[in-house]
């Protein structure tokens, strides 16, 4: 290795290397094709994301517990794929495969930060639905506008806190073999793996923090929907079954999208290429904050009738403007 940091501990010398080197992918002709669609989804999921988080602030309908979390989602959503999708577009597309340490860590951070999020902010939504449906009476006591500032905030600190104790961590790690990453960019698996002194808490601390923020959030949603099954089957008349299971239809499709490229990839990794392997994480990352807006716009009438009040308000400044022109 050229260029090396070396700051000695108290009982052995770490060894921090001035760069890393992110492979990616290997062998795959024109995938310049598929850096041009992450461009496109990245765009899409702009420009979405904006326009719901636009609608939640300007219209007073939307001022409520269970907006307050999909605002969150979105804002999450534009914040991971803008800290993902440009570097990765720099890296491949234009050949900047080269990165330094602390830049590394931090693109870790905000990467995984996101995800986790992204995670916690689906049980949110489904602690949501679960309430206005097995407990409609008291809803508006147990997700106030206040407990659900309260629940996003501790999922903040909660996050932030986790992912620093998990870039913490590597700092303690000597890379004294290879500085080759290989993955899309700077993922904590393949940088811990690295390391040629003890990365067994690293490796602890990894199992832990995916135990907590993928799986035991996937199993609470699996119970949410039992319970909300439960619920929905007491209920005497088909149409109202129906019209309460509508509500979480949007959810479930969030749900989807985003665990089950997650669920593929854990379930069948030992036998993916790394390329294959790859392409469907960074799918994963990009692709649910490019539909979850469309999701929402589609499947939730509030959504819908604050385009419309929006629609509207357009068409008739445009009437004003044109009639006051004449």
């Amino acid at each position: 290795l050229s260029n090396i940091n070396q700051t000695m501990d108290s009982n052995m010398t770490i060894v921090r290397p001035a760069y890393f080197i992110i492979m990616g992918f290997s062998g795959i002709p024109y995938i310049n094709y598929y850096y041009f669609f992450l461009l496109v989804l990245y765009i899409m999921s702009v420009a979405e994301n904006g326009i719901v988080m636009a609608l939640i602030c300007l219209d007073q309908s939307l001022k409520t517990p269970k907006y307050i979390a999909v605002f969150n989602l979105a804002f999450v959503d534009v914040l991971g794929n803008s800290a993902l999708v440009p570097k990765v577009i720099d890296t491949f597309w234009f050949n900047n495969k080269y990165i330094s340490y602390s830049n590394c860590l931090t693109y870790e951070f905000f990467n995984f930060l996101t995800l986790t999020m992204q995670s916690l902010n689906l049980v949110v939504l489904s602690f949501d639905r679960l309430v206005a449906i097995t407990f409609p009476l008291r809803y508006q006591i147990i997700v106030s506008l206040k407990n659900m500032f309260s629940l996003v905030a501790s999922l903040w600190i909660f996050s932030i806190l986790g992912n620093l104790i998990a870039v913490g961590l590597l700092t303690r790690l000597s890379y004294c073999r290879s500085v080759v990453i290989n993955s899309y960019f700077c993922d904590h698996g393949p940088l811990y793996k690295l390391a040629c002194n003890d990365n067994q808490p690293n490796v602890i601390f990894a199992i832990l923090l995916t135990t907590v923020i993928l799986w035991v959030p996937l199993l609470f949603i699996l119970i949410t929907y039992m319970c909300i099954g439960a619920a929905l089957a007491k209920i005497a008349k088909a149409k109202d079954r129906m019209k309460a299971f509508k509500t979480c239809s949007a959810h479930i499709m969030l749900v989807t999208i985003y665990y089950l490229p997650i669920l593929v990839t854990f379930s069948f990794e030992a036998k993916m290429s790394r390329n294959t392997r790859i392409i469907n994480m960074s799918l994963a990352a990009v692709l649910p904050p490019a539909l979850n807006p469309l999701i929402y716009v589609l499947q939730t009438q509030e959504i819908k009738k604050s385009l419309k009040k929006v629609f509207k308000r357009i068409r008739q400044s445009r009437i004003a403007v044109h009639a006051a022109n004449y």
